[in-house]
C-alpha cells in the first residue's frame, strides 16, 4: 500500500472582498472573496508553513526528497525547494528540487513521489493574480499544500493511492511569457471543447486500470483554472450523478498548482474510513487518480482544517493595499534608505539560524541563547551549547514598539520583544497583525517570511504571528 502518510495546508490569513474591486474601479469584482498572501509571503515561504502544519499533525519518517511545484517561483536559475529544506532543518542527505512552470507540475510531483518507493515531502504554492479588474484577480486565490507520500513501512498511510490515468494534447488555454505579471486566457469555449474529451478519456482509462465502478465513487473533486472546463468535468467522466467536493474557488479563489490538493484536504478533512474519491485535475490535459481514505484516517488529525483556515482569515484588506502587494501600485515609500541585500557568505554560515530557526543552550545553566552564542551570557562557560530548534516554540510579547517611519512595503512595522516558553527572549518583528491588537501578554508563534527583496535577492527568516 502507498499513498498520503499525512497533509498540511496553508491559507493566508489576509482575504480581499471582491466587492471593494468594483468599487475602486467600477468593474471586475463579483461575490465572495479571494484569499490573499500578505506582502512578506510568497510560494516558499507558504510551502514551508504548510509543510510545518504537516510536521505537527503527526509524527512522519524523514523524507528522502524534498519537492517543491509553483508556477510563481520566487527563483529562476535557482531550487526554491533548497530554502524549504533548511527551513525544516532537514539533513544535507535529502534531495531537494523544483517542479515548476505549470499548474500540472503539481499533477507530475504527486505521481513521481506515488512511483518513488522512499518517503517524500511534496509542497506546492501559487502567489496568483491577474491585471486589474480582470477575472484572474477576482477568481484566484493564494495558498500551500503539502504531503508526505511513502508507503506503510514508512508509517500508517491514511489515504491509499489506487491508480489513475492521464490524457494530453496541445492546445493554447492559459500562458504566460517569463517576466509577465499575470497569465493570458484564450476564449473559453474553445478551452472547454478541448478539455471535455481528454476528461472521458482519462477517466475511462483510469476507471480500467484501476478496476473499479464508478458506482463505487464516494465524492469527485475536479480542480482547474478553466472554470466552463472544470463545471463539465464530473459530467464528461461520468460520475456526473455523485457529490462534487467543494473546490473552495467561492471562499478562496482559485489556487491554482495548489487546488487540486488543496481540496483534497478539505475532503480528508472529514472523509471516513473506506471512502473513496476521484480527484480530477485539468492543466494542458487531464489527470485522473483515485484515493480510498483507510482506518487510520480516523486516528489522523490535522494540525489545522482547510475549514479552521478560512474561517480565521482577516477580510479587511483594502484593494489599495492589494494592488501595492502585488506591485501595481507603486506607493512613496518611508524616506529612509532602501534596504541592502542579504550577501550569500554570512547567509551560508549562519543556515541554521537563519533559516532553520535554531538556539542555542548553555549546557551548565539551561540558558538559551537566541541567536545561538558561543559564549554563555549566564556563567561565561565558551563552546558547552546544544543547538535547539525553536521554530515550533510559542512565545509571550513582553514589550513592543509601533514604528511608523521604519523602510516596509506595507506600514507601520511592529516590533515585539518575546519571551519564549522554556527560556529565549528575542526582537523579532510581528506580522499578519493589527496595531490596534498587539499587547503584552499576547500570545505568538514564529512563521516563515521573506523579509525583503533587494537586487533580485529574497531575504528569508522569521517572524512572529498572533496565536488566534
Amino acid at each position: 500500500m502507498r499513498g498520503i502518510l499525512g497533509y498540511g495546508a496553508y491559507v493566508p490569513y489576509y482575504r480581499l472582498r471582491k466587492e471593494s474591486i468594483t468599487a475602486a474601479l467600477g468593474a471586475g469584482g463579483g461575490r465572495g472573496s479571494r484569499a490573499v498572501a500578505s506582502y512578506d509571503e510568497d510560494a516558499t515561504s507558504m510551502a514551508v508553513e504548510a509543510a510545518r502544519g504537516l510536521m505537527r499533525a503527526s509524527e512522519l519518517p524523514e523524507p528522502s526528497t524534498v519537492s517543491f511545484s509553483s508556477v510563481t517561483p520566487p527563483y529562476l536559475d535557482k531550487t526554491n525547494a533548497n530554502a524549504i529544506h533548511a527551513a525544516l532543518n532537514l539533513p544535507s542527505s535529502v534531495f531537494a528540487t523544483d517542479m515548476a512552470g505549470s499548474p500540472r507540475s503539481t499533477t507530475g510531483a504527486l505521481l513521481a513521489a506515488l512511483h518513488d518507493t522512499r518517503p517524500v515531502l511534496m509542497t506546492t504554492a501559487d502567489v496568483r493574480t491577474g491585471r486589474p479588474a480582470s477575472s484572474d484577480e477576482a477568481n484566484l486565490g493564494d495558498a500551500a499544500v503539502a504531503m508526505m507520500i511513502g508507503s506503510e513501512i514508512d508509517g500508517p498511510v491514511i489515504a491509499e493511492w489506487l491508480g489513475g490515468a492521464s490524457a494530453t494534447t496541445e492546445f493554447l488555454d492559459r500562458w504566460r511569457l517569463p517576466g509577465w505579471p499575470y497569465s493570458r486566457v484564450w476564449e473559453e469555449r474553445f478551452g472547454e471543447a478541448a478539455y471535455r474529451p481528454l476528461v472521458a478519456e482519462a477517466a475511462t482509462a483510469a476507471f480500467k486500470d484501476v478496476e473499479i465502478s464508478a458506482d463505487s465513487v464516494d465524492a469527485v473533486i475536479v480542480a482547474g483554472l478553466h472554470s466552463r472546463a472544470a463545471r463539465g468535468a464530473a459530467g464528461a467522466a461520468g460520475v456526473g450523478d455523485k457529490p462534487v467536493a467543494d473546490d473552495l474557488t467561492s471562499s478562496i479563489g482559485n489556487t491554482g498548482s495548489s487546488q487540486s490538493l488543496l481540496a483534497l484536504c478539505n475532503w480528508l478533512d472529514t472523509a471516513e474510513p473506506g471512502q473513496l474519491v476521484m480527484v480530477v485535475s485539468l492543466a494542458d490535459g487531464c489527470d485522473v487518480n483515485f484515493f480510498r481514505a483507510t482506518d487510520a484516517i480516523a486516528d489522523y488529525t490535522p494540525a489545522a482544517t482547510v475549514a479552521q483556515q478560512i474561517e480565521d482569515g482577516n477580510d479587511d484588506l483594502d484593494y489599495q493595499k492589494f494592488l501595492t502587494w502585488r506591485g501595481f501600485l507603486d506607493r512613496e515609500p518611508p524616506r529612509r534608505p532602501d534596504p541592502e541585500p542579504p550577501a550569500a557568505p554570512p547567509s551560508a554560515r549562519n543556515t541554521q539560524w537563519k533559516f532553520g530557526f535554531m538556539g542555542s543552550r548553555d549546557r551548565s545553566t539551561g540558558m538559551v541563547h537566541l541567536p545561538p552564542q558561543r559564549v554563555s551570557l549566564k556563567g561565561g562557560a565558551v563552546d558547552e551549547m546544544d543547538l535547539i530548534p525553536m521554530a515550533e516554540v510559542e512565545a509571550t510579547v513582553a514589550t513592543y514598539t509601533i514604528d511608523r517611519l521604519a523602510f516596509s512595503p506595507s506600514p507601520p512595522t511592529i516590533v515585539v520583544v518575546i519571551d519564549f516558553d522554556g527560556g529565549g527572549r528575542f526582537t523579532s518583528e510581528l506580522t499578519d497583525a493589527d496595531p490596534d491588537e498587539v499587547a503584552i501578554g499576547m500570545r505568538v508563534r514564529m512563521t516563515f517570511r521573506r523579509m525583503l527583496t533587494a537586487d533580485g535577492v529574497h531575504n528569508y527568516f522569521w517572524k512572529a504571528t498572533p496565536i488566534r
